[in-house]
């Protein structure tokens, strides 16, 4: 009698198939980015004018744009494999990373944008978001993504 050896899969090879909680956390992130966005357009137009208004209307765009890509490269590369997930979270963050760089050194020389509501936008409102999320991700594996409602449970 053969007994059959099934060699162990790599957990880099190995997928993730379970429900995929990026989207999920990339909604609520842009949820929770629309309603602090009027504050930040009021900040903007206070301090700078309409100027202001329209270099922190095009930082929030590129945060929540961000969010979205972020969550969309991690959700899909979690279905192929775990060592593609890696790399494309560590390359992925420094391509959109830069592609935000590039973003900003394009418009830096129009008329419309204001530096300093620009800088303050993009470096507050990746880190307050980020921040402000952490009370609402959950860390169990019983609820991957967001904390359930009391309602939910």
């Amino acid at each position: 009698m053969s007994a059959t050896v099934r060699p162990k899969p790599s957990p880099m090879q190995m997928q993730d198939l379970g429900p995929a909680p990026e989207a999920q956390v990339a909604r609520d992130l842009v949820r929770h980015g629309l309603m602090a966005l009027p504050v930040a357009l009021l900040l903007g137009f206070i301090g700078w004018g309409t100027d202001g208004v329209a270099s922190v209307a095009f930082a929030y765009a590129l945060i929540l744009i961000n969010f979205v890509v972020a969550a969309a490269l991690l959700g899909w590369a979690a279905r192929i494999s775990l060592g593609l997930l890696m790399g494309v979270c560590l390359f992925g963050f420094l391509i959109r990373m830069a592609a935000i760089t590039v973003a900003v050194l394009l418009v830096r020389d129009q008329p419309w944008v204001a530096d300093v509501p620009l800088a303050v936008t993009l470096v507050v409102t990746h880190l307050g978001l980020l921040f402000w999320e952490t009370k609402f991700v959950s860390a169990s594996l019983a609820y991957p993504g967001l904390k359930p409602s009391s309602e939910e449970q």
